[in-house]
């Protein structure tokens, strides 16, 4: 049985995370579109104040995958959910246990601080990952289309 611990990352880690992050992207078949730089990225997550968060999975001692997540608000609700951003588990490790155990670490925070949604998205056709979230109870939100302004575009609309 495999030791699976989670725990928040750290400047140190940021190197690994951006490496796993070019991973994901090459898998979700969009190497091209990674556009930050280890840098950008540690500003982000560890500068004065972060909007977003990470945390680490390990298996055994040794890095085996990451979790980057956010605050978001439900005005219906009138309370904060979590969106997880990535998830992301090395092939090496993919079917110990880690990525259930890091959703259920990700779940117990957003009891813990009163959260009202734990939400995130996964591709289409991403069959492994959908199996593996509806077999835990997880739902889709199929009524909900999401949309999204970037680049020329959004730098545009804001000028109007």
């Amino acid at each position: 049985m495999s030791a699976i611990q989670i725990r928040p990352a750290t400047r140190e880690d940021v190197s690994r995370i951006f490496d796993m992050i070019v991973e994901l992207a090459v898998y979700e078949k969009a190497p091209d579109e990674v556009k930050t730089n280890p840098q950008q990225l540690e500003q982000a997550l560890f500068g004065d104040e972060p909007k977003a968060f990470s945390l680490i999975c390990e298996v055994d001692g040794e890095v085996a995958g990451y979790a980057i997540f956010f605050y978001n608000f439900s005005t219906w609700l009138g309370q904060y959910g979590i969106f997880l951003e990535d998830l992301y588990i090395t092939p090496k490790f993919r079917g110990c246990g880690a990525g259930k155990v890091m959703l259920k670490h990700l779940a117990q925070k957003a009891v813990a601080e009163n959260c009202g949604r734990f939400e995130w998205n996964v591709l289409d056709w991403n069959q492994p990952a959908i199996d593996f979230y509806e077999s835990f109870g997880a739902k889709p939100q199929s009524e909900w289309v999401g949309y999204r302004l970037t680049g020329d575009a959004l730098k545009s609309f804001a000028a109007e």
